[in-house]
């Protein structure tokens, strides 16, 4: 049966239509996937040169460690956690100390923290960490998960020989 030419006219401005809106479609679904691909280059962090000195306070202690991200997105340090006591982060700036509420972690870079420069400060300990232990402490950031790190309890005297900068047997992967 053959349909009048008008009837087919007005077909296919609707035919454009749902040719349109698929394209629109696909466009959508290729715009998810370029969402991923941000994603996936993302912050992604590790931790290496991780420990404590033996603390000569019962009640305070520090804490070093290096925090690598190989993502193309800086994210933050915001807080750390551990069940041994309160922490807190340090920034060292000219030789002045202050606590401070967030560390940047630089895309592509390294968040280090040193004896003489940036630590983790633990106060109100719970016991006070003997060489040979560790202490378990969570990394919160901005934008990534967190993550557990152990921090080995090493002489008060201790000076790493990777200066922060290379795996060591000591990492808190």
């Amino acid at each position: 049966m053959r349909r009048p030419a008008g009837g087919a006219a007005r077909r296919r401005p609707a035919l454009a239509a749902v040719a349109v809106i698929g394209a629109l479609t696909l466009a959508g679904c290729g715009g998810s996937d370029s969402d991923s691909d941000s994603a996936a280059s993302g912050a992604e962090l590790s931790v290496d040169a991780a420990y404590i000195p033996q603390p000569v306070s019962d009640s305070m202690a520090a804490g070093f460690l290096t925090i690598t991200n190989e993502g193309g997105t800086a994210d933050e340090l915001t807080s750390v956690t551990s069940d041994v006591g309160e922490i807190t982060v340090h920034e060292t700036v000219d030789g002045t100390m202050k606590e401070v509420d967030r560390l940047e972690v630089p895309a592509h870079g390294q968040l280090v923290f040193k004896s003489g420069g940036n630590h983790l400060m633990f106060e109100k300990l719970k016991q006070q960490p003997k060489q040979g232990q560790s202490v378990t402490v969570e990394l919160h950031f901005a934008h990534s998960g967190p993550v557990t790190v152990k921090l080995p309890v090493k002489a008060a005297t201790y000076q790493p020989t990777a200066g922060h900068s290379g795996h060591s047997e000591d990492s808190g992967h």
